[in-house]
């Protein structure tokens, strides 16, 4: 039996069906306004500058990561106050106060047991610690004084009567002996047994001094990354966290001379960080009790969420706000006027091709034009990022700029259509219309990245904004931890302010459905603008 036309055995007619015949007609649409697209100055001007704009960022990118991510003193405890050689941190280890040469590591610890108060007593006697604040008058047993009690030999005050009305004598510890058996005493911590007699409106503290024992002063660098953020992603405990420096766990001195709270976060736990986790495991929020896991080594998270936040930032602004908007502007608003005034469109229509089909055929070859050249720069980003990167898996780098990619390409597809459109609606007026909407589009974008989420639907660059955001948490899972750890230990890497959740997840609070609703509503905006600028085409005359 024999099948098919026996004079067309080499099946030539199949090239001359409907849908061959469609092929050549968007082929050579396609072809020719790539040609004509590729000829353009205009094209080449903007294509220079958005190259210029990648290429400057990188710089300042190589820049960074050529210096390295330079560790900080993230929690302030290197610095040395009170200059008597012990760093704050190893002073808060020890309870010591940083603002008192007198009081260091090992010089003793002051435990207060009583105060002659402003509006109490105005003497006290016994064998304490005294820790005087204002003007005062001592009476004391020279045999029973410790020796370092200062004896400046100084002359003290002209008038110092009963009530030392008239006092006020310098404003930094000072003694000097008035006569044998009295001092006059002012802003000073000394050991002695007699009485003490403080002036109206003046404040002193009594106690004791815990053992003095040698402490060998420790070197600043060893309070900067010393106690790292201790955590495990894998682990689904509520409970993380570690005093590495041991600053949090010393706390029951520390509260008496700074008000600290080893359970600040209140879970019943000192000194521990608390992990408030979704109902999918996902981080929600991170409550640290105080001096725990606050300086981090930053090589580490400063250096990822910094690289993360460079790629975000570059990819919302330089590709979705920038070359998205503004390419379009230059390519795409005279893809059927100008052929319309060079006279050229009268030549193509007489051809056997649809109004609407030209229209489509023209976006494609834009689309395929310019984004070619949007993948290309994505493509060279990631090999940037990827290769100069912190250590980890850099593959997602790949991933996350194809994204950034694909999500400028909508862009570039939905501007296209828009304005395409507004060059057929006005010939004459449409390049002002299209720039008063690419400047709308600018001011929504600027807006969704301030965290604005109902004006701001009404536009495309949203919607691809929140497409960015959700193709990170695809990409980078972690993401929401390491912003919530730059949060809850005062970490500036700008990933929280340049980045957050997809806000349009329909309270699922998943990437995927964003992603979904994003992509939906970007193909609506690219397939209302052409149904629209097809009616207008085919109803119109052309000369």
């Amino acid at each position: 039996m024999t099948f098919g036309d026996p004079e067309d055995s080499e099946g030539r007619r199949l090239s001359t069906t409907v849908w061959t015949a469609i092929d050549r007609k968007a082929g050579a649409v396609i072809e020719l306004t790539i040609k004509q697209l590729r000829n353009k100055t205009s094209t080449w001007t903007v294509f220079g500058i958005s190259f210029l704009l990648l290429t400057l960022l990188s710089a300042f990118y190589i820049d960074s990561v050529r210096q390295g991510f330079e560790s900080i003193d993230n929690d302030g405890d290197s610095v040395d106050n009170d200059g008597d050689g012990y760093p704050l941190g190893q002073e808060k280890k020890y309870g010591s106060s940083d603002f008192d040469r007198e009081e260091y590591p090992g010089s003793g610890l002051f435990i207060p047991s009583g105060e002659i108060y402003y509006s109490g007593p105005r003497t006290h006697t016994g064998n304490h610690t005294w820790d005087v604040e204002g003007p005062s008058i001592f009476t004391l047993n020279w045999d029973n004084i410790d020796s370092s009690f200062p004896d400046s030999g100084q002359q003290c005050p002209d008038q110092i009567d009963d009530e030392m009305i008239n006092t006020p004598y310098g404003w930094g510890p000072f003694s000097c002996t008035i006569e044998d058996g009295l001092k006059y005493v002012q802003f000073l911590r000394f050991e002695g047994e007699g009485t003490l007699s403080v002036a109206d409106g003046w404040l002193a503290t009594y106690g004791i001094t815990t053992e003095k024992f040698d402490v060998p002063p420790e070197p600043s660098q060893n309070y900067v990354d010393e106690d790292g953020i201790d955590w495990d992603p894998d682990n689904p405990s509520s409970s993380q966290g570690f005093d590495d420096d041991g600053d949090c766990t010393q706390s029951e001195y520390n509260e008496s001379s700074y008000g600290e709270n080893d359970d600040s976060n209140r879970n019943g736990i000192p000194c521990d960080v608390q992990w408030v986790r979704g109902a999918d495991g996902s981080v929600l929020q991170i409550r640290p009790d105080y001096l725990v896991d606050e300086d981090p080594v930053d090589s580490e998270l400063m250096g990822e969420s910094s690289h993360r936040s460079f790629i975000i930032i570059t990819g919302k602004i330089a590709f979705s706000m920038i070359i998205g908007i503004f390419l379009p502007l230059f390519l795409a608003l005279g893809l059927i006027r100008d052929e319309s005034e060079n006279g050229t469109l009268h030549y193509l229509l007489s051809k056997p091709i649809h109004r609407g089909e030209f229209i489509v055929y023209r976006l494609a070859g834009y689309l395929i034009f310019a984004g070619g050249f949007v993948l290309a720069m994505s493509l060279m980003m990631a090999v940037l990022t990827s290769t100069l990167g912190p250590d980890g898996n850099r593959f997602s780098d790949v991933n996350m700029w194809f994204g950034i990619g694909v999500v400028t390409v909508l862009s570039l597809a939905a501007y296209g259509s828009i304005f395409n459109a507004m060059g057929l609606i006005s010939p004459r007026y449409g390049v002002y219309f299209a720039l008063i909407f690419g400047v709308y589009e600018f001011a929504m974008a600027v807006m969704t990245l301030f965290g604005a989420e109902l004006v701001p639907i009404f536009s495309v660059s949203h919607w691809a904004l929140q497409m960015i955001d959700a193709i990170v948490l695809v990409v980078w899972s972690d993401t929401i931890m390491l912003s919530q750890m730059a949060t809850a230990f005062n970490l500036d890497t700008g990933l929280a302010f340049f980045w957050s959740p997809p806000k349009h997840t329909l309270g699922t609070g998943s990437p995927a459905l964003a992603i979904g609703l994003s992509l939906a509503v970007l193909i609506s905006f690219i397939l209302l603008p052409i149904l629209i600028g097809q009616s207008i085409f085919k109803r119109r005359e052309i000369d």
